[in-house]
């Protein structure tokens, strides 16, 4: 499979077999190629949280919003819910500013993860004091992301964009519809 082919699986799924775990090692895996990407500066200072535990992924979810299209879906129910997480901080010990560091590993961790048929969405929209608290993450540490990973359960079709309307949406047999702009329309001529 190639790259291509792998960005194409990567969609932003956000419903899971909960059941069908990762192990830790292969999670392990997929932070070192996030450890293995570019960053600014080679400053190096993104610090990550492995959660295959079902106890802990329980802690980690109330803490995550999902899909802010979707008016009328609060996220995943039980049994959907994410298998793992990979949560990546900031360590401020080592830098005050992150730029797009996360940005770049969270892509490279889903990519790895897309290429072992796993799905996983990227998550900015965070209760940080409430995650903070529940896993007891040290103050020196800046939350920056969640990615939630498992065996996708849901089908994400890529749509032309029509009518310059970007949002997301399901259809009546609950597949998600992710239009996309067209390449001529992202390239500029100067």
């Amino acid at each position: 499979m190639g790259l291509y082919d792998i960005i194409l699986r990567n969609r932003s799924y956000r419903r899971f077999y909960q059941d069908k775990r990762i192990d830790r090692e292969e999670l392990v895996n997929l932070v070192n190629l996030a450890r293995l990407s570019a960053s600014g500066q080679n400053k190096q200072a993104l610090k990550f949280v492995v959660v295959t535990d079902p106890e802990k992924c329980d802690r980690v979810f109330p803490s995550t919003l999902w899909a802010g299209y979707l008016q009328n879906w609060d996220g995943p129910g039980k049994g959907e819910q994410p298998a793992a997480y990979i949560i990546i901080l900031g360590d401020t010990g080592i830098s005050s500013s992150f730029g797009v560091d996360h940005g770049i590993a969270a892509q490279s961790i889903l990519l790895g993860a897309a290429e072992k048929g796993y799905g996983g969405c990227m998550i900015g929209s965070i209760k940080r004091k409430e995650l903070r608290r529940d896993l007891k993450i040290p103050g020196k540490y800046e939350v920056l992301l969640i990615i939630a990973l498992g065996k996708p359960k849901e089908k994400v079709l890529i749509d032309e964009v029509r009518d310059d309307d970007i949002k997301y949406w399901r259809d009546d047999q609950n597949v998600h519809h992710v239009p996309k702009r067209s390449l001529d329309d992202l390239i500029v001529d100067l």
